[in-house]
């Protein structure tokens, strides 16, 4: 039994268990659908999965197979987007009950939030599950999916908030400045190191030759040079008020080379 950790993009985590045959059924089944020989216009270049293995100790096989299983199965998620919604792909990657079972006390807390449902007793023949419509959710402290004539919604849920924040930038050049909202998963509580928002910001704006800078309580650009320097940024931001899903400090973005855009005229009485 594979043990496997899926991350999901608003930051949750949870444990799936599969098995070596689990992961040849799915293979069979995209090959069927999307491969090569396929028949469906939409196909495309699979990965390769490990071939089966007739002879030798178990434990050591599946030792084995471990990276390449691991390897397999990264490059299934970077398949194009009608592989990755096929349904024997999500059921593959589905929190069941059985994964919730086999999952030690300690780490239940990893279990992705669902929507609660109240099961209604079936009237009439057994329900063709395989053709039929499904909803996923929760009943009797059991999470599943379900035959979406035999379940209905009692409450709705309110949305989760997009776990997707915002950084707000100032870029100036020779003729004009702009502001740019760029999208980041991070928390708003996060302290990005200097070298991050550089990286950022680089691919965001395609070139080398700036600085990053922010406003200080008097109104003034400070360059960032350093990660002491993030620190400083972002204790000060706190005394400002921010948008929601906003960070609340500010960068601005200047030509490396460009020094007018600081404050340096001397003070009285400076040397």
């Amino acid at each position: 039994m594979f043990v496997i950790e899926v991350k999901l993009k608003g930051g949750g985590r949870y444990l799936i268990f599969r098995r070596y045959r689990q992961f040849y059924a799915l293979h069979t089944k995209l090959e069927e659908r999307y491969g090569a020989e396929s028949s469906s216009p939409f196909t495309c270049t699979l990965p390769i999965l490990p071939g089966k293995v007739y002879v030798g100790a178990k434990r050591e096989i599946a030792e084995n197979r471990i990276p390449i299983l691991n390897v397999y199965m990264k490059n299934l998620l970077c398949l194009p987007v009608w592989v990755l919604m096929d349904e024997e792909v999500r059921l593959f990657f589905y929190h069941s009950t059985f994964d919730c079972e086999q999952v030690p006390h300690r780490l239940r807390r990893l279990r992705p939030r669902t929507r609660r449902i109240k099961s209604i007793s079936p009237q009439g023949p057994i329900f063709d599950r395989t053709a039929a419509p499904r909803a996923e959710g929760t009943a009797d402290d059991a999470t599943g999916i379900f035959p979406c004539a035999f379940v209905k919604i009692i409450k709705d849920l309110p949305q989760q908030e997009d776990a997707v924040n915002k950084v707000r930038c100032y870029y100036y050049d020779e003729t004009v400045s702009t502001i740019r909202d760029i999208s980041v998963e991070e928390d708003l509580s996060t302290i990005p190191s200097l070298k991050d928002l550089m990286e950022l910001m680089r691919r965001e704006f395609g070139r080398d030759d700036f600085v990053l800078n922010y406003r200080d309580l008097d109104g003034d650009l400070i360059r960032l040079l350093s990660d002491q320097d993030v620190d400083l940024m972002v204790s000060l931001s706190k005394k400002i008020p921010s948008e929601k899903h906003f960070f609340p400090w500010k960068l601005h973005i200047t030509h490396k080379d460009d020094l007018s855009v600081y404050n340096t005229s001397p003070g009285i009485g400076a040397t």
